[in-house]
């Protein structure tokens, strides 16, 4: 009701905008109905057959979780039983697999936990049978994802699940123990997959794009998006972010200016429209958030943060960044690092460079093992580096009440300096003068925790969370 309302209005003052407005707004809620109601099952009851894995199962104390789809309908399974929850752990996305039990309809709020997955039931699983090879894609993109694995294990276990998070979003063996300390510092959103894996790999890959003449260019970055989109399972700051970029690259090859605030606005409505239960994704929250902070953030904020040199940029985009994923945060996981400034300073830069790195360091090392240990021990050192840096703002990080004193102060500073006005020699950029690239680089979420997301998983351990018992 409120977007029809908003598209109403705008048709007053803007005849033209309003009515595409009002049609965009219209056509969301006939989709977002369809959306809603797709998720009411066609079939319960039992069920012996083949199903697919959709998405990478997720190890949880005492259990797997995995989403199968059944006959063109996704049922969340809850696999326990030490034996058979190690079986369906090693299942990978895209996997054909025989099963055997009992699909029943879930409850209303664990509907509403898992809708952005378009899970429509639960399954029951009483035998879990062979295992096959999906289609070609996703066995393709299993196996770069194995080459990457294999190249990680050249490091300790813990920085090996940390790294694989990281460069391709692989949290699944992250320990909850470094979960919890990079959510207590701020920086859980480097644990897994964001927007700003996307920036990194179009820079790396931006010498050989620059030799292409512009069509064949645009073709190739389409082409590296969407498969890189592919490889971190479709993740929802992945896919915001991918469509930004494709977006941009299209506008320049059109001889476009491209406003990294109109990039994300078209983004977010597109996405919506082809898939109205991104809206439950609180990995997609954040990625918006973090976005819509970093680019509005960095235009205010930098001018006035200019006494700071060259970590003007830097602070305004984290502190934007940061004011962006506030309500988010605190709605779902009811606090925010007072940390997390500082710590994404002295972390980011340096989980950017294992991102840049990390991706063709592992895929050397998983291809070659002999020279594993040399390769990847940049990797390791960077690691190192950041899980150190959770570990100490982890241990700083007051508790309350005191932490909600401190942002108060934080508060007070960010707004006084919003409010002073820029020294005359410092020019008023706007957004376009900030690389677009970085905008989206810092643009992280994802997840806040241990994967928040497609399913946030534990970025939204809350999403996660195993049905009781009765």
């Amino acid at each position: 009701m409120a977007v029809t309302a908003g598209a109403v209005l705008t048709v007053a003052r803007a005849p033209r905008l309003g009515l595409v407005a009002l049609a965009l707004a219209s056509i969301g809620v006939i989709r977002s109905d369809a959306a809603w109601d797709g998720l009411r099952p066609d079939t319960l009851g039992p069920f012996v057959g083949w199903a697919s894995v959709t998405g990478d199962p997720q190890t949880l104390p005492g259990a797997t979780r995995v989403v199968l789809t059944i006959e063109g309908e996704r049922f969340e399974s809850w696999v326990r039983g030490r034996v058979r929850s190690q079986r369906a752990a090693a299942w990978r996305a895209g996997d054909r697999v025989v099963v055997a039990g009992e699909r029943v309809a879930l409850d209303d709020p664990r509907r509403q936990r898992v809708a952005s997955q378009h899970v429509v039931g639960a399954f029951d699983a009483e035998w879990l049978g062979d295992v096959a090879a999906g289609d070609r894609l996703g066995g393709a993109s299993n196996r770069v994802r194995t080459v990457i694995a294999r190249g990680a294990d050249h490091l300790s276990p813990d920085h090996a699940a940390l790294a694989r998070g990281l460069v391709i979003g692989d949290d699944r063996d992250e320990p909850a123990t470094m979960v919890q300390r990079f959510r207590d510092a701020g920086l859980s959103h480097l644990t897994a997959v964001s927007g700003q894996n996307v920036a990194l790999l179009l820079a790396a890959a931006a010498p050989l794009l620059r030799r292409i003449r512009a069509t064949p260019r645009w073709l190739v970055t389409l082409g590296l998006i969407a498969w890189f989109v592919v490889l971190t399972r479709a993740e929802p700051s992945v896919l915001r972010a991918g469509l930004m970029a494709a977006l941009g690259a299209t506008a320049f090859v059109l001889g476009r200016q491209a406003e990294p605030l109109r990039l994300l606005a078209v983004a977010v409505v597109a996405l919506l429209l082809v898939d109205p239960l991104l809206a439950w994704s609180v990995g997609f929250w954040l990625s918006v958030g973090a976005t819509a902070g970093v680019v509005v953030g960095a235009q205010h904020l930098t001018p006035r943060l200019h006494r700071l040199g060259p970590l003007a940029v830097p602070v305004a985009i984290t502190i934007g960044a940061q004011c962006g994923v506030a309500v988010p945060s605190l709605l779902v996981f009811g606090r925010l690092s007072l940390v997390g400034t500082v710590a994404n300073l002295v972390a980011v830069p340096v989980a950017g460079l294992v991102m840049l790195y990390g991706l063709p360091a592992c895929l050397v090392a998983g291809t070659v093992p002999l020279v594993g240990p040399i390769v990847m021990a940049p990797v390791g050192w960077g690691v190192w580096w950041v899980d150190a840096v959770a570990t100490v703002g982890a241990a700083v990080e007051p508790a309350a009440p005191w932490s909600w004193l401190g942002w108060l102060v934080v508060i007070a500073a960010v707004a006084a300096v919003a409010r002073a006005r820029p020294p005359p020699s410092t020019p008023r950029r706007s957004v376009r003068s900030l690389d677009c690239v970085d905008c989206l680089a810092r643009s992280k979420t994802r997840s806040l925790g241990r994967s928040l997301g497609s399913h946030p998983a534990a970025t939204m351990r809350s999403d996660v969370r195993p049905p009781v018992e009765r």
